[in-house]
């Protein structure tokens, strides 16, 4: 598997695309394409990957992925089970910078726009009490006429661009030009996703990636700018923070859940990461 260039699957005139998807689990591919991506999950939760970001997403993550940057959406394990009744929704929104027409967003009217679209090259995350303002113009926007569509998204994108509560992704720019990038990484992030919990180690990911250690940290801080342990400690204590969150379980059973092997470990790793200590975090709530 190999981060890839996705086709939009729309013909090539098409500068709009949205879509309602109700699925029993999200696309497991980290992929990027040249159009921008809105997307909105009324429905599933689980760990997105955007550029050099991780974090957890639950019901009402709304999100806007620059043109040309690498995204996934990993639902939870029990998503992918065999049997499992659970079901994704997202409204997916795709459009080009010209859906409008050449230059729209280049005028003087539409400056918070433009500001908004070069921003999202890192992703941007809107807050939970926005997206549940616009979650009645997510449900409608995939049933409303072309023109309808295009006036909708206008102003949509008008009040996230007006928004003080957003928060910025990636940490460097991750846009990839090229599909030349890693024929790896995909099965790697699935495999990580996938046993984060259990004991697994450089080498094990290294196997995996079909590449010595040494080799696999250079290729892996290349794609995701952040070393092995630092990515495995967030995916740890991302799902630690949901599970802190629907469980009343004690935080010493957590920090094994989610694969530490060591509590003192576990509350530094939470802290650096979720900015308090798991107890606290717990109280805030």
């Amino acid at each position: 598997m190999k981060l890839v260039l996705k086709n939009s699957g729309t013909p090539a005139n098409t500068k709009l695309n949205i879509y309602r998807r109700n699925v029993p689990c999200l696309d497991i591919a980290w992929h990027y394409h040249p159009e921008f991506e809105l997307i909105y999950i009324p429905q599933s939760h689980g760990i997105r990957f955007v550029g050099d970001s991780v974090s957890q997403f639950t019901p009402g993550d709304l999100v806007l992925v620059g043109s040309y940057l690498p995204h996934l959406w990993r639902n939870d394990l029990s998503y992918y089970q065999s049997g499992s009744k659970l079901e994704v929704k997202t409204i997916i929104t795709k459009f080009t910078k010209d859906f409008l027409g050449n230059d729209l967003f280049n005028k003087t009217e539409f400056y918070e726009i433009k500001k908004l679209l070069d921003e999202s090259k890192y992703g941007i995350s809107f807050e939970k009490d926005l997206a549940e303002k616009l979650h009645s113009d997510f449900i409608e926007l995939p049933e409303l006429s072309d023109t309808e569509k295009h006036i909708k998204l206008l102003g949509i994108l008008n009040k996230l661009s007006l928004s003080k509560n957003k928060t910025v992704l990636s940490s460097s720019d991750m846009r990839q030009s090229t599909t030349e990038s890693s024929e790896r990484i995909d099965s790697v992030l699935k495999y990580i996703s996938d046993n984060y919990a259990s004991n697994i180690g450089l080498d094990d990911v290294a196997s995996v990636a079909c590449m010595t250690t040494n080799s696999f940290c250079r290729f892996f801080k290349k794609t995701t700018n952040k070393s092995f342990t630092q990515f495995l400690n967030e995916i740890r204590i991302r799902n630690a923070s949901r599970i802190l969150v629907q469980e009343n379980l004690p935080v010493s059973d957590v920090c094994y859940i989610v694969g530490f092997n060591s509590i003192t470990n576990f509350n530094k790793q939470f802290k650096q990461i979720m900015g308090a200590t798991p107890k606290n975090f717990r109280e805030a709530i």
